[in-house]
């Protein structure tokens, strides 16, 4: 099963892409932050948080994903890296799950891995809209095909070379080394395997939904039994708070995100300003919801999985079980982590459901 373990095979960086990575940084580039976080092992199944840190990225520094100032992009990935005060330099990053085209596919078992990366490379040019020299192109073999005992079910997925090649460059502009590239989607989904325990059954034979509210979008991932089954991405995010504290209160957008951030806002804010905007994103999630049911062949789900900055405000989960009548949670992949001397428990928690792709990430060293 997949399930986070996508690696993009750069040619020109093929020393980059081994089945397990070394020791390694999970690294969020988000279009408002870059997020950080390094895990070690500390027994068997057990994972501790050795560091982890936050860099404001300035606005328009990243924006849908692409990285449009290559110089402010390196110079956050600098200042998290002396912040956490770690000596490791590989970093596992991550490409937007809209720069990614993912496709199944179903071919003849038992092909060679050359027989099979040639019909995987015929197959992906009925798909990409692009010529296959401008992709950076890899597949992985899912299992065996459901209804055909004689086929097995290949995931295949593609990027423009310049997605990746715009990160890779970001990390060695700051002295760092790409060595895993992976999706934020699957990154997600490997955070997820953390934080499925904490569920009645495990979150067996059940549809969760991950849904991460960030600065400008709101995506949702509906997985069961750990495979999506659903996604949809619609523009809703923690900038409209911003927006509509600027409005309120007179501020720039500078000073209005800092005082979201830091608090002192005047005594209507929560009010006239936070309570609606929480209600607005109970009812965003409601609707994605309702795609969802009438785009598969699902008409419930079981819960509901915060993640994103906006999940971070308190009181969101009990909104959003209300207005989307389905039981959510903030989620939070180190709940079961050991924690080093290094972190504060109540800040961990706080920055937890923002982390979730760093912490995927951050789990890919600890591949088999």
């Amino acid at each position: 099963m997949l399930k986070g373990k996508l690696n993009f095979n750069l040619e020109f960086l093929e020393r980059l892409f081994k089945s397990k990575a070394p020791s390694l940084i999970g690294c969020d580039i988000s279009s408002s932050s870059v997020k950080m976080v390094e895990i070690a092992e500390a027994g068997k199944n057990v994972y501790r948080v050795e560091r982890y840190a936050v860099e404001p990225l300035p606005r328009d520094a990243v924006v849908d994903g692409n990285i449009n100032n290559l110089d402010a992009v390196s110079d956050c990935l600098k200042r998290g890296w002396k912040r956490m005060g770690t000596n490791i330099k590989n970093l596992a990053l991550a490409l937007p799950t809209s720069a990614v085209i993912t496709k199944k596919l179903i071919v003849p078992a038992g092909q060679t891995e050359n027989e099979l990366e040639l019909q995987v490379e015929t197959e992906a040019n009925q798909y990409i809209p692009f010529a296959l020299d401008e992709v950076n192109l890899d597949f992985q073999v899912i299992g065996p095909a459901s209804n055909s005992p004689d086929d097995v079910e290949v995931l295949i997925a593609a990027s423009r070379k310049e997605k990746i090649e715009d990160r890779v460059a970001a990390a060695e502009a700051a002295g760092l080394k790409a060595v895993v590239m992976d999706v934020e989607s699957f990154a997600t989904q490997t955070a997820f395997e953390l934080i499925e325990r904490q569920l009645p059954d495990n979150g067996k034979d059940q549809n969760i939904a991950i849904v991460d509210v960030g600065t400008t979008m709101l995506n949702l991932n509906v997985l069961r039994n750990g495979q999506s089954v659903y996604m949809r991405e619609q523009p809703f995010g923690g900038n409209t708070l911003t927006q509509e504290i600027q409005r309120v209160f007179g501020m720039s957008p500078e000073e209005a995100e800092a005082a979201k951030r830091a608090g002192g806002l005047p005594d209507n804010y929560e009010t006239d300003v936070l309570a609606p905007f929480m209600d607005t994103l109970g009812l965003e999630v409601a609707r994605a919801l309702q795609f969802f049911f009438t785009s598969s062949q699902y008409n419930q789900v079981n819960h509901v999985l915060l993640a994103g900055g906006c999940a971070a405000i308190p009181g969101i989960d009990e909104v959003v079980t209300r207005r989307a009548a389905v039981a959510s949670m903030v989620a939070n992949p180190f709940a079961n982590m050991a924690l080093s001397s290094k972190i504060r428990p109540k800040n961990l928690a706080t920055d937890a459901p923002s982390l979730m792709v760093a912490c995927g990430l951050a789990m890919r060293r600890f591949d088999a």
